[in-house]
């Protein structure tokens, strides 16, 4: 399993947002609290992403969180109006290398998989088949989040509509295995795509800002549960969470 979040709101340091608070994603590294038997621990890679001009900038380390003297700093410095944040546990059999963490990006997209596809590789086989022989040659690491994107990715250049995208994606691994972990995380820098699917999911507004992230951190009393098996688009200014349509997966 991962830990991971989006923010959307006036902009923060990733110090404010990321280190800060109390059981921040720093926290969440070494003592989170619902991993749902997914490991113990986040310490395979830390990741950040952030827009600067309309276009996504991105760290990414293999290393712990807590280690990263380098993200230290550059979190000090750093302000967002818009951030998508990660810190990694790698599946037994996934490398741990800087490829693996999220988020990916493609154009303005940032995205970030906390959870694992049940049967990895065998169950996304018949999936990445059906993916451009560029996408596959080109993932960014042999991990079932790197194709999980790639099938994301697929869809969003076609022109499908973000949310129809991540529900089918979903739609169409959970057919095979609906026993995975599917908690999604997409955002373009305004709006934020969020899925909850086996793992828990918790979500804060403001009067301008919103927060998805796996765990609540800083005051637990301004947060509230996503249920699970839902989907959340969220901008600064409005919140829709809604059923995932479930087909007949049980």
């Amino acid at each position: 399993m991962c830990r991971h979040l989006a923010y959307l709101g006036p902009a923060v340091t990733l110090e404010e947002l990321l280190l800060r608070p109390r059981h921040s994603l720093l926290v969440q590294t070494w003592s989170p609290r619902d991993m749902r038997g997914g490991g113990t621990v986040n310490v395979d890679g830390v990741g950040a992403g952030w827009y600067e001009q309309g276009a996504p900038e991105r760290f990414r380390s293999a290393v712990p969180m807590w280690t990263d003297t380098a993200f230290a700093g550059l979190a000090r410095r750093q302000r967002a109006s818009a951030v998508l944040a990660a810190v990694r546990s790698a599946t037994v059999g996934m490398p741990v290398i800087e490829t693996a963490c999220a988020p990916f990006t493609d154009g303005t997209w940032l995205f970030s998989h906390n959870g694992v596809v049940a049967g990895w590789p065998d169950s996304l086989a018949k999936a990445a088949a059906e993916l451009d022989v560029i996408d596959l040659m080109t993932l960014e690491a042999p991990t079932d989040s790197a194709v999980l994107w790639a099938l994301l990715r697929q869809r969003l250049h076609a022109g499908q509509d973000p949310a129809l995208a991540v529900c089918e994606v979903i739609d169409q691994v959970a057919a095979v295995r609906p026993d995975s972990r599917l908690n999604l995380l997409l955002t373009d820098g305004s709006t934020v795509y969020a899925t909850t699917w086996s793992h828990a999911l918790a979500l804060r507004r403001t009067e301008d800002s919103v927060t998805v992230s796996s765990e609540p951190f800083g005051d637990d009393s301004d947060w509230e549960p996503v249920p699970d098996r839902h989907l959340v688009v969220a901008d600064s200014s409005t919140v829709r969470v809604t059923p995932l349509p479930e087909g007949e997966h049980p």
